[in-house]
């Protein structure tokens, strides 16, 4: 099940490239089904929290009129930076699931843990590397393309 929800972030990201956006998708399920989809819109909105993960955690606490997303699985196509992190962790995402890592920017594997740190009152688990090569590539073309037009 986690390629069918990844390959959904992956058409969100795929909008964001469009318009000219940093790749990112991510989508929300509770119970089999897509509550919330969104892309990346920073550079779109001029807003430094329009990426995806908050755009989507946003909408899905609309569906269903709580900000407590307890049941739900976030599917977000590059590993959530520390905002992102944090956000799935006060709105009580239960799981995050993510393609590509960020060695950047990363906050559940790569620059470090932040699901693994003390003093939190809710955890959410975490699953890496769901077609993370396709994920990737989306990034690296978006950034080769904007290298090129320089």
């Amino acid at each position: 099940m986690d390629q069918i929800y990844m390959k959904e972030a992956i058409v969100e990201a795929k909008k964001a490239y469009a318009m000219d956006e940093v790749p990112i998708g991510a989508v929300i399920v509770k119970y089999n089904t897509i509550i919330a989809r969104a892309h990346n819109l920073r550079e779109h909105e001029q807003l430094a929290t329009a990426h995806a993960e908050i755009l989507a955690i946003n909408e899905a606490c609309k569906q269903l009129q709580s900000w407590r997303l307890e049941g739900c699985t976030l599917y977000v196509t590059l590993e959530p930076c520390p905002m992102c992190s944090g956000a799935s962790i006060l709105s009580r995402v239960d799981r995050v699931v993510f393609g590509a890592s960020d060695q950047k920017g990363g906050s559940i594997v790569s620059s470090f843990s932040m699901f693994d740190q003390q003093g939190y009152n809710h955890y959410p688990t975490y699953t890496s590397g769901v077609l993370a090569d396709e994920c990737a590539s989306l990034l690296k073309d978006y950034f080769k393309e904007k290298r090129n037009k320089k």
